[in-house]
């Protein structure tokens, strides 16, 4: 049976009209808190620097007592409804981990139980998606970095590994969607990731920056498939994306994706058809080193075309550091989030 991205569902509407209220003199940066409250010199940064958002890590949890109460306090440092999202894929990539939380399978499991029975696969990954976000919303987050679209690939590095649901590009598109189908509904904002595709890369982007020397028919026709169909979809203003630290010289053959004015504007937005919001990955990353420091990292991802800049560090100085060089939300941006319906 072909794909049919238009399919319609029930669905809350989108959160990304009240993370416009109030945030039009806020920062294009996601800040990380360093532990699990929040001193009195990151509440003042936050409240001075005022960033769109936060992003959570291990360090900052542990329990849903105090996550809720944390978030609260991010919200209060703002002063508004803001994104505080968290990394909660299953498998290895879980930030709320058992006894607490529930441990829930790899992508990967559920690309292979596709394989030999498809409506199972899609049911079992719609009630772990639904039993995902059930967690997050009674801890007080609002968004996660899942689903990973990355088509698998016989070079594909571990980093990415069982994080991706398949080799075949359309039954990620169509295990990607339902995920992000079944996250709205549930009241979470999902990102997918790695826009325009991690599969084909070789290195840890986290470590070094990876290199992909695929032709642009290549990855037309594999790499930007799951991406397409879900941007193509009805939900696909809805959703946010995460750019790919990777140097593809067939899109520009100087710069990395997430600095990329040309490949964002014409893949991203072009080719696959991505209107919604583009954040960067983690500028911390090393395959970043080579384009300056934090701030100038940041502020060139924006001027790329990234609507927001990723730091995940959570290192204070360097948050400071940050929020010299980034600019307040753009009006693009703030018109992407309120036409995401």
């Amino acid at each position: 049976m072909p794909l049919n991205p238009s399919h319609r569902q029930d669905a809350t509407l989108s959160q990304n009209n009240s993370f416009a209220h109030n945030a039009e003199t806020a920062m294009a940066a996601i800040f990380a808190p360093a532990g699990p409250r929040l001193s009195d010199a990151e509440k003042r940064l936050f409240r001075e620097a005022n960033p769109f958002g936060f992003i959570l890590f291990a360090r900052s949890v542990e329990h849903p007592e105090q996550l809720a109460a944390l978030c609260a306090e991010l919200k209060e440092a703002v002063g508004r409804e803001c994104p505080i999202m968290i990394d909660q894929e299953g498998g290895r990539v879980a930030r709320l981990k058992p006894p607490i939380w529930k441990g829930y399978p790899a992508a990967r499991v559920f690309g292979a139980m596709a394989y030999s029975d498809k409506p199972q696969a899609i049911d079992e990954l719609s009630m772990r998606t639904k039993s995902i976000a059930k967690e997050l919303r009674a801890s007080g987050l609002n968004m996660n970095c899942d689903p990973v679209l990355d088509v698998l690939r016989p070079e594909t590095h571990d980093v990415i590994g069982d994080r991706a649901y398949s080799d075949d590009p359309a039954l990620v598109g169509e295990l990607g969607l339902q995920v992000c189908r079944d996250y709205l509904s549930a009241g979470i904002t999902p990102i997918i990731k790695h826009i325009p595709g991690h599969g084909r890369a070789q290195a840890d982007s986290h470590l070094e920056l990876p290199v992909v020397d695929a032709t642009r028919r290549e990855m037309e026709g594999l790499d930007f498939v799951p991406f397409r169909y879900v941007a193509s979809s009805e939900v696909g203003k809805q959703v946010w994306a995460m750019s790919a630290h990777i140097l593809y010289p067939a899109l520009d053959p100087d710069l990395p994706l997430t600095l990329s004015r040309h490949a964002i504007d014409d893949v991203i937005r072009g080719s696959i058809g991505f209107d919604g919001i583009l954040i960067s990955d983690d500028v911390s990353m090393k395959a970043l080193d080579p384009y300056g420091d934090l701030g100038a990292r940041c502020a060139a991802s924006i001027t790329a075309g990234c609507d927001i800049a990723l730091y995940c560090a959570g290192h204070l100085n360097e948050m400071e550091e940050i929020a010299k060089s980034v600019p307040k939300i753009s009006e693009t941006t703030l018109k992407r989030l309120q036409n995401a319906t």
